[in-house]
């Protein structure tokens, strides 16, 4: 009878935590990137040296398993960075953990526990039986915001949002507190990708669910309250949504596919033309995809970057891939790992890339082979030259063709 009581005070502390979504707030345009012209672009790249680019590991905290890791550009021009560790993925033991890169020396710092399953337990007042996902954001006020998967009971699929916060660039946080995303169950909602911007300093949360649907949705986040929420595909077919926005009103969100054996193994896509309100399903983008995570950015160029797994099966190949607005073709213009070479027991897995854009360097994580984190940094005019030059070797190709 006590448990019976407890199950309804706690849908009802729900039902009231979530009725702010009643008053359905305006949704105001994005934040949408600066651009820059052709002719400011041919200035900056003939004084511009090409910069190769670096290499290195983020630290090792001695797990076994290590998976998901995120980054984001702190005030004074570093790196922070997100990941989890333990014995295995979902494993009781998993903490996040959290390290600094110093672009001066090309080092990191030694890496940190932000959070871990018994401390998350204790802030949200209920059983937590796993954590994932860490997805750092910057908020309006300036303070750093996590976002990270909390699971209470069984797989991925019953997992909820948590959320804390850091005034001192990611030294000190907040107690977690739960993100009220649904008025019932409040389940099956996750997070893989980086946050947008609207226009009236509130955050863009992409989010996902795995549970009777696999879709994914755009949340609307004030501080730590979900104020509205739009969905961003339909089905089983469409998850962890990345988004790049194009103007105020526009955006694009490229999703981890997640079909049957006897449809297109591609990377489907979303369209919104009123800032999030609404989205429409588009052509897939002609690259392979097999059930894999992706990333990318949008430089102010107009050139879009994708990181992904270019395979229609397995992770034992990785690639870097760009197209600008005037291609219709896009371009793989690195690549970042290939075991395909190798027999299948040999072939190691490169997963879950995160990546992020900050003037003129993009940083670039993720996992290789469950054991170690992998961090490249670019030089965007390295970026653009290896474009150019995958464009002319494609085109050359074409006329020999012929």
């Amino acid at each position: 009878m006590i448990r019976v009581v407890a199950l309804c005070f706690l849908l009802l502390a729900t039902v009231l935590g979530f009725l702010h979504l009643d008053s359905h707030p305006a949704w105001a345009p994005f934040q949408a990137p600066e651009m820059v012209s052709a002719e400011s672009e041919s200035i900056h790249n003939a004084k511009a040296a090409l910069i190769q680019p670096k290499s290195d590991w983020l630290p090792d905290t001695g797990a076994a398993s290590v998976h998901a890791a995120s980054l984001i550009a702190l005030k004074d021009d570093s790196l922070r960075a997100f990941w989890f560790a333990g014995s295995r993925e979902g494993a009781a033991d998993v903490v996040i953990n959290s390290a600094v890169f110093n672009p001066h020396n090309n080092t990191w710092s030694e890496p940190t526990v932000v959070i871990d399953r018994v401390a998350t337990e204790k802030s949200l007042a209920r059983y937590i039986a796993k954590l994932g996902n860490p997805v750092p954001a910057r908020a309006a006020d300036g303070r750093l915001q996590l976002f990270f998967v909390t699971v209470s009971i069984g797989g991925w699929a019953g997992s909820s949002i948590s959320t804390m916060s850091s005034s001192d660039e990611g030294l000190t946080w907040s107690k977690p507190q739960r993100l009220i995303t649904s008025p019932f169950t409040n389940l099956s909602t996750l997070v893989k990708t980086p946050a947008i911007s609207f226009a009236d300093s509130r955050l863009g949360l992409p989010a996902y669910h795995e549970w009777i649907g696999k879709f994914g949705e755009l949340l609307r986040i004030d501080g730590d309250q979900v104020i509205d929420k739009r969905r961003m595909s339909s089905g089983r077919s469409a998850i962890q949504p990345l988004v790049l926005v194009d103007a105020p009103e526009k955006a694009q969100a490229y999703f981890r596919q997640t079909r049957g054996s006897s449809k297109p193994h591609q990377i489907p896509v979303s369209e919104t033309q009123n800032a999030g309100q609404s989205w429409q399903a588009q052509a897939d983008l002609p690259i392979s995809n097999p059930n894999a995570a992706i990333t990318g950015v949008l430089l102010p160029n107009g050139l879009r970057v994708l990181v992904a797994n270019d395979l229609e099966a397995g992770r034992s190949r990785l690639v870097m891939l760009a197209k600008d607005n005037s291609a219709t073709q896009w371009q793989t213009i690195e690549v970042l790992e290939d075991d395909e070479a190798l027999a299948a027991e040999q072939r190691r897995e490169f997963s879950y890339p995160y990546m992020i854009a900050d003037g003129a360097q993009l940083d670039l994580v993720y996992t290789w082979d469950r054991k170690k984190i992998r961090h490249i940094r670019f030089d965007a005019n390295w970026i653009k030259q290896a474009y150019s030059n995958a464009q002319a070797k494609s085109l050359s190709s074409e006329e020999s063709k012929q």
